[in-house]
């Protein structure tokens, strides 16, 4: 396995053509399924099916053996902010909207260089949780978007790349339209990165900026990632403002449907459920922010049964797919299940499918990622099974989602070519790239106007101590 797993490091998949991996297990839409090999070419999934049977159908290429190993798919991650990685300890005990304290100034300070290693940054922690997949919701960096772009594509990550479209009255200069729509060409044919617009939250856009990127990103097959429904404070605002909730201002002004990709959307009413799952919009569910400075926890046990669309989210918390559908499935038990008695909040297997297949779909790339099949990207891990953890398994799905982390990875794959081995990225220097965001932190922290109500743990304790 050991010499395996080196060769394929040594050489990426694109390069040394098809290759028939056998695993001891392949993680489907129905479940691990045992005794199940898959053929990698090109970046993708050629077949899936019965080992025997791809070995008989494919005599000219040699099994790769992988014992010990579950190959699934990558994790999604529906909503991050990969600029932000620089300050991920300064939100910690803070109340709500910490991006007008925190997240605004921190952006702002950096400068092209800092913003592609944080950007970078993030994208070597998400492959280090397992994620193949990032959704990023845009930037105030000032830095033209390509710069993050290009720190996905090095680091080897697919990326969703969100263009800010807030056009609110200090803006209204911009031809934001125009600029959302060369976004949206952009990328057209790019194999990692995949546009799509993002407004901050709906008051931050004029209705007719709503509208039109709603339009254009519907027409472009792409999503419109915004803000919504997250905090008491924004839902307040909108009923002052519009004389309705978020939610509902923007199926009042039709910019509502399948194109929408609404972050967090903790703070729901009946009727706000019924106008996801009528129109077809997807949501980004982030339980850890829920945890970490939130208002509320997402209703996504009710959305699952409604069919709501919905991926799960970090929002840039930590990197951790396992930990990531842990919390997904803690925070329902905690928020819903105790009450209701309900158990099992998803059973398990939920949460993993909106980690994966669930979360692909949800930031419009269903068709290309986040499952184990013919015809799509592989992009997959290669889990090992074999660790005190999981090595006793009853139910390898509860298992994975109560008992995975990242260290039971041995490798990530992206578009076919393995990008991570044993926590280290493949092809470029981890270590560095992380010595030098120490570097760059430090100046654009010191140099950022952020105002945080909450001091440092040491600081509070010492306070508390003293009293």
């Amino acid at each position: 396995m050991n010499q395996l797993i080196h060769d394929l490091r040594r050489e990426p998949l694109g390069a040394c053509g098809p290759l028939l991996l056998v695993p001891d297990a392949v993680l489907l839409p129905e479940g691990p399924a045992a005794g199940t090999a898959v053929v990698v070419a090109d970046g993708a999934f050629r077949a899936v099916g019965p080992a025997e049977e791809l070995e008989r159908t494919h005599p000219r290429l040699d099994p790769l053996r992988l014992p010990g190993h579950l190959l699934m798919p990558g994790f999604v991650d529906a909503h991050h902010h990969l600029t932000q990685s620089f300050g991920s300890a300064l939100a910690y005990g803070e109340p709500s909207e910490i991006f007008r304290r925190v997240w605004v100034p921190l952006e702002g300070a950096l400068d092209e260089e800092s913003a592609y290693t944080a950007a970078k940054l993030a994208a070597l922690e998400a492959l280090r949780g397992g994620f193949t997949t990032v959704a990023d919701a845009g930037n105030r960096t000032g830095v033209d978007v390509d710069v993050v772009a290009s720190a996905a594509r090095d680091a080897g990550i697919r990326c969703v790349l969100g263009l800010v479209c807030d056009d609110g009255a200090a803006n209204q200069d911009r031809s934001v339209l125009d600029e959302a729509a060369g976004h949206l060409a952009r990328y057209e044919g790019d194999p990692l990165v995949h546009a799509s617009l993002a407004v901050s939250i709906p008051e931050a856009a004029t209705e007719a900026t709503l509208r039109g990127t709603a339009r254009l990103a519907a027409e472009a097959g792409a999503t419109v990632q915004i803000h919504v429904n997250e905090h008491l404070a924004g839902v307040e605002r909108s009923l002052v403002r519009h004389g309705s909730r978020p939610l509902e201002h923007l199926h009042r002004i039709g910019a509502l449907g399948p194109q929408l990709l609404a972050a967090h959307a903790t703070l729901l009413t009946p009727r706000e459920l019924t106008l996801l799952a009528d129109t077809g919009a997807a949501v980004s569910y982030n339980p850890v922010a829920s945890a970490w400075k939130g208002n509320a926890v997402a209703p996504a046990t009710a959305m699952a049964e409604r069919g709501i669309r919905f991926g799960l989210g970090t929002d840039g918390t930590r990197g951790d797919g396992f930990r990531l559908a842990d919390a997904a499935e803690f925070a329902q038990r905690i928020a819903y299940g105790l009450a209701t008695g309900d158990s099992s909040c998803g059973a398990g297997w939920t949460w993993l499918e909106h980690a994966t297949r669930g979360g692909a779909d949800a930031v419009g790339l269903g068709a290309r990622t986040g499952t184990v099949a013919a015809g799509l990207a592989a992009d997959f891990l290669l889990v090992d099974v074999t660790n005190p953890e999981l090595a006793l398994s009853w139910d390898l799905p509860w298992e994975l989602v109560r008992r995975g982390n990242r260290d039971q990875i041995t490798a990530v794959f992206v578009a076919g070519r393995m990008r991570l081995w044993r926590g280290l990225p493949t092809g470029w220097d981890g270590p560095a790239l992380v010595r030098r965001a120490a570097e760059l932190a430090q100046a654009a922290v010191e140099g950022a106007p952020i105002t945080r109500v909450h001091p440092t743990s040491t600081a509070a304790r010492a306070r508390d101590t003293t009293r």
